[in-house]
């Protein structure tokens, strides 16, 4: 079973991502939610176990308390990189099982959708990267409109991300997501046009 080319699609939180992942998976190519992983990991009695042991208090009856957890690590980067030493083996075994799943199924590219694919390491695995920025006020716009969330705790949470330079030196194409969704389509179709010619699928 020959296995399939992987691409990297990461971005900063609120620059569009998951509609470009959307559309990628519209125009035919097989797309991992990395995200959907991660939440489905963090429900494992293992996951839970480790969280409660480095961070007491930040689990219940019903898992991870999510906002207030969300508010504690975004903050600190060395209980960031913590709690990616918990999930981040686990993530990457469903992953391992998601691709072998979609490899069986004849899929020659997969896209990974992953908001920390150079934190979790999965870059390396990848033969293209895909980066996904927007101006900083349309970013917090969305993300309050999506989330629900403050706008301290939005601002908060892009801080603790990679700047769009560390993103466009380690990345082989960038999308700049500031204009309206047709804008977005446009570049993304014409992306993906560019990766099956390049790859031949």
């Amino acid at each position: 079973m020959q296995k399939p080319i992987l691409i990297g699609l990461t971005g900063q939180s609120g620059a569009g991502k998951s509609t470009v992942s959307g559309i990628m998976r519209e125009l035919g190519l097989a797309v991992i939610d990395c995200d959907g992983i991660s939440r489905l990991v963090s429900t494992y009695p293992e996951f839970l176990s480790e969280v409660e042991k480095a961070f007491p208090g930040y689990t219940d009856e019903n898992g991870l308390k999510r906002r207030e957890f969300g508010a504690l690590v975004f903050n600190d980067h060395e209980k960031l990189g913590r709690y990616g030493q918990i999930i981040f083996p686990l993530i990457k075994k469903e992953l391992a099982a998601q691709i072998e799943r979609l490899a069986s199924q004849g899929e020659r590219i997969v896209v990974l959708d992953a908001p920390t694919l150079f934190e979790s390491g999965l870059d390396k695995a990848c033969a293209e990267i895909i980066s996904v920025i927007a101006p900083l006020d349309m970013k917090i716009k969305r993300i309050l409109e999506r989330d629900g969330i403050p706008v301290e705790l939005a601002q908060s949470r892009l801080s603790s991300q990679y700047a769009e330079k560390f993103l466009y030196d380690r990345s082989d194409r960038v999308i700049v997501n500031d204009g309206d969704i047709s804008d977005l389509r446009k570049k993304t179709e014409e992306l993906v046009l560019e990766i099956k010619e390049r790859f031949d699928a």
